[in-house]
């Protein structure tokens, strides 16, 4: 099986930053794309970036110019920067990563979810 776990989640003022990471591990013979999914409270899950194994990325219109999505092939980690936060970018933060198991099986892979809390 294959595991994902987050960490960098948390409270920060608007205009702040924070950097989530999330390693996979487990039965992994590749990892294609990786990216991250974020849910507020009372809506759906909506995909904030996501970057495929040769780096090229895709941004929610929404934090264009202020989320970098970057990731490190040798860690099997994807990085979200989150920088001049916004009340709006509330929500649990979930990675994912496409993965080809060892088993030669293709399946997405979950994170448990991060909390990300902006205050006025």
């Amino acid at each position: 099986q294959v595991q994902l776990v987050e960490s960098g989640g948390g409270l920060v003022q608007a205009g702040g930053s924070l950097r989530l990471s999330c390693r996979a591990s487990g039965s992994i013979f590749r990892i294609n794309t990786m990216g991250w999914y974020r849910q507020a409270a009372g809506k759906q899950r909506e995909l904030v970036a996501r970057i495929t194994a040769g780096g090229s990325t895709n941004y929610a219109d929404s934090v264009k110019g202020r989320f970098t999505i970057s990731r490190d092939n040798a860690k099997n980690t994807v990085y979200l920067q989150m920088n001049s936060l916004k009340p709006e970018d509330t929500a649990v933060y979930y990675c994912y990563a496409d993965v080809l198991t060892s088993a030669r099986a293709q399946y997405d892979f979950w994170g448990q979810g991060t909390q990300v809390t902006v205050s006025n």
